[in-house]
């Protein structure tokens, strides 16, 4: 299990906790780390290098075994990718070429293949995946290594420092802090390591607060486990708690299969629900939230059996039926339903100024006069401060785009990441409605800033949207939140993915559609259209066991298109959430390095794809008026067929989506920089080379070799400490 937390603390930091062992002479075996490190795109600090050097030689191998697994996984690189067409990009052929030539090998092949085949040629079709030559590797990953020539060296290769860190116990502790201390939702991966974490550190030192309730849940079933007591202060607060202990959704977005509890668990949570509702019985409107889970909660419960908690049993009768708690929401919507703006926003203000910040474009729409709106623009200035910094940062993001110049299609995403899109039919808000609000929201999450005395900014930070929820993004090496800008640089854009199935045949299908400026399709390259504008794709596989990848290679200078939106399309079997394993990824390299299909040195992004729907957005990249490309961080998930799904048949759907999103304006690191500078924080543009003297914050995509002792870094894995509280 050691070795399980030292590879969390690796994964999240880049660092790698300084070893336990004896004094020795590990110069060599360091070095030797050190080269293998830099085969896979990654490299030892100065000072790591140091360190290890000191160590005997069986310290320094066990480390670095352990390390390159874990960053040979960080990239992708832990599983062998395999290209149908064993010469790709080369030797890719024509599509109908290819498809004939599968036809004539069946034609030749046994006669009972044979004999279907002329079957279904005289009912003047061919199912191609009922072809022997179709969808399967035709050679060993080993012959098609044999066939590519080794990777030519670039200056433009992609190199991660890993850096040397404390103990594994305060690795460990300060990870585990950070992230049961965020001010943002976690992503499900985060949240898995949070619940590893707090199994270690229940009875070690605490983050001051516990903002995020799916978060407070997992700790708290690490407290009760070790014997302390749960932080419980909301109704739902319990729920999450007997989620966790059953294992199932502590988000509540999924349903929980509640087990047998035991005594002393059972005692906890009925003790802890009566003690919420004594305090603060206005908290009882909770339960009809989550009613139908608190009457399945309470068949486990048996709250009957403990009549000294009589607020506890209140919440079953509750969720019964049986006594009626009106709710603020309901309160609310019968002043609005009177066309009432002025009391519902007076009210929301009141009692929860979050939901007020959250209804503040409903309110203002509503508002039919002068004095209404002005009466909502009243209540939200004194609801504020109330709202936490996540919900003020993301009605900012939400105001901001409100214009007359929005795209005419709005687009949903769920906390999964499932997207839709609708047409936009709300009247803008009036352009000095609007800057009023965005100066109270400017004014309130500027009053929370900490303001640090010097700021060191990597200028590729300055693009990132700020990671207002964790399930904006997924696990894996260079990603960035949704809506994130990055520079794209490069002659060759290849894409990959890779997947591997659990129990029944899988078939994922790796596309990508070239847009024009008005959106509508370029051309596409997909196992339909295996050559387009100098593009190749690697060819179809149509099942996993062992696992299976498929390429698309471009040539930035041959697309004539504005935008290249990949996608990853489930054709058959498994879905991203019940597959062993699945990932998408991208890599960058000069037109004549050469080299593997797949060559972890030149990977950028290496993204895991866990999500609802059949069809993955990881990510479109946009080319600007100067030429230079960006990539634009989507991670959506489409609904698409329950099989079958081509690229074909969602490109509407997919060009509606990605004209929405980019023409949406989202809130960046660059702002926060700019409510920092209004407080007096004095910020440095880094020229990537020269650090300063004096103790600074610095933010970067990736912490620098040295900054002078007692600074803060800050990268995208830790972008949330900024979002204020």
């Amino acid at each position: 299990m050691e070795h399980a937390i030292e590879r969390l603390v690796v994964r999240h930091t880049l660092r790698v906790p300084a070893p336990e062992g004896s004094a020795g002479q590990g110069a060599d075996a360091a070095r030797q780390f050190d080269v293998a490190l830099m085969s896979v795109g990654f490299k030892l600090s100065g000072g790591l290098l140091a360190a290890l050097a000191g160590y005997e030689r069986p310290a320094v191998e066990a480390i670095a075994t352990r390390t390159l697994a874990t960053v040979r996984e960080l990239v992708g690189d832990h599983v062998d990718h395999n290209v149908y067409f064993k010469d790709f990009p080369a030797g890719v052929p024509d599509t109908r070429d290819f498809w004939n030539e599968c036809v004539a090998q069946a034609l030749t092949a046994d006669a009972e293949t044979r004999a279907d085949v002329l079957d279904q040629l005289r009912r003047g079709f061919v199912d191609l995946l009922s072809l022997p030559l179709y969808g399967r590797y035709q050679h060993t990953y080993e012959e098609m290594l044999a066939a590519h020539d080794g990777l030519i060296a670039s200056a433009r290769d992609r190199v991660t420092v890993l850096h040397l860190g404390g103990t594994l116990e305060d690795e460990t502790g300060a990870l585990y802090r950070a992230l049961a201390g965020s001010t943002t939702p976690l992503g499900p991966e985060h949240l898995a390591d949070l619940a590893v974490l707090a199994a270690h550190r229940a009875d070690g030192p605490q983050p001051d607060a516990i903002p995020i309730r799916e978060s407070r849940a997992v700790v708290n079933k690490a407290r009760l486990l070790a014997g302390r007591g749960p932080l419980l202060d909301t109704v739902t607060d319990v729920l999450r708690l007997a989620c966790a202990l059953s294992d199932g959704d502590v988000t509540l977005r999924e349903r929980t299969r509640f087990r047998a509890l035991s005594r002393p668990h059972r005692r906890a949570l009925l003790a802890g629900l009566d003690a919420v509702l004594a305090t603060a019985p206005g908290k009882y409107a909770d339960v009809g939230l989550y009613r139908e889970v608190w009457k399945r909660l309470g068949e486990r419960l048996h709250p009957h059996e403990y009549p000294q908690w009589p607020h506890a049993a209140a919440v079953f009768a509750i969720a019964r039926g049986e006594r009626r708690v009106p709710s603020l929401t309901a309160g609310v919507e019968e002043l609005l339903g009177r066309g009432d703006v002025t009391q519902a926003a007076d009210l929301l203000a009141r009692e929860a100024p979050g939901l007020l910040l959250r209804s503040l474009d409903r309110l203002l729409r509503t508002a039919a006069t002068d004095e209404d709106r002005e009466a909502v623009l009243a209540a939200l200035e004194r609801a504020a401060s109330g709202g936490s910094g996540r919900v003020l940062l993301s009605v900012r993001e939400h105001v901001q785009n409100r214009t007359e110049q929005s795209a005419p299609q709005r687009v949903f995403v769920n906390r999964s990441g499932g997207a839709w899109a609708v047409g936009d039919t709300r009247a803008p808000l009036p352009a000095a409605v609007r800057d009023r609000v965005l100066a109270v929201l400017d004014a309130e999450i500027g009053r929370r800033l900490d303001a640090p005395a010097h700021l060191l900014v990597d200028p590729d930070m300055l693009d990132v949207a700020l990671p207002l929820s964790g399930r904006a993004t997924t696990a894996g090496l260079g990603v960035l939140p949704r809506g994130s800008l990055s520079p794209v640089e490069g002659d060759l854009l290849r894409f990959f993915t890779y997947w591997k199935q659990t129990e029944r045949g899988t078939d994922y299908d790796l596309s990508a559609v070239v847009l024009r400026d008005d959106y509508e399709t370029e051309t596409w390259l997909s196992y339909t259209n295996l050559r387009s504008m100098e593009g190749a794709h690697s060819g179809d596989i149509t099942d996993a066991p062992d696992g299976a990848s498929e390429f698309i290679d471009l040539r930035l200078g041959a697309v004539t298109g504005r935008f290249v939106v990949p996608q990853v399309n489930i054709y058959a079997g498994e879905g991203f959430d019940e597959v062993a394993e699945s990932f998408f990824g991208f890599m960058l390299r000069d037109a004549e390095q050469g080299g593997r299909p797949f060559e972890p040195r030149t990977v950028r992004l290496k993204s895991d794809l866990r999500g609802p729907g059949r069809v993955a957005l990881p990510l479109a990249f946009r080319r600007d008026d100067e030429g230079r490309w960006q990539a634009r961080w989507l991670h959506l998930y489409l609904k698409g067929q329950p099989s079958g799904n081509r690229i074909e048949e969602n490109r509407v759907t997919l060009a509606l989506l990605v004209r929405a999103l980019v023409e949406r304006t989202p809130l960046t690191v660059r702002h926060l920089l700019g409510l920092m500078a209004e407080k007096g924080t004095r910020t440095t543009v880094w020229d990537g080379r020269t650090v300063p003297d004096e103790p600074v914050v610095y933010l970067g995509l990736e912490p620098p070799v040295a900054l002078a002792p007692g600074s803060r870094v800050i990268t995208p894995e830790n972008l949330r400490d900024m979002i204020p509280a």
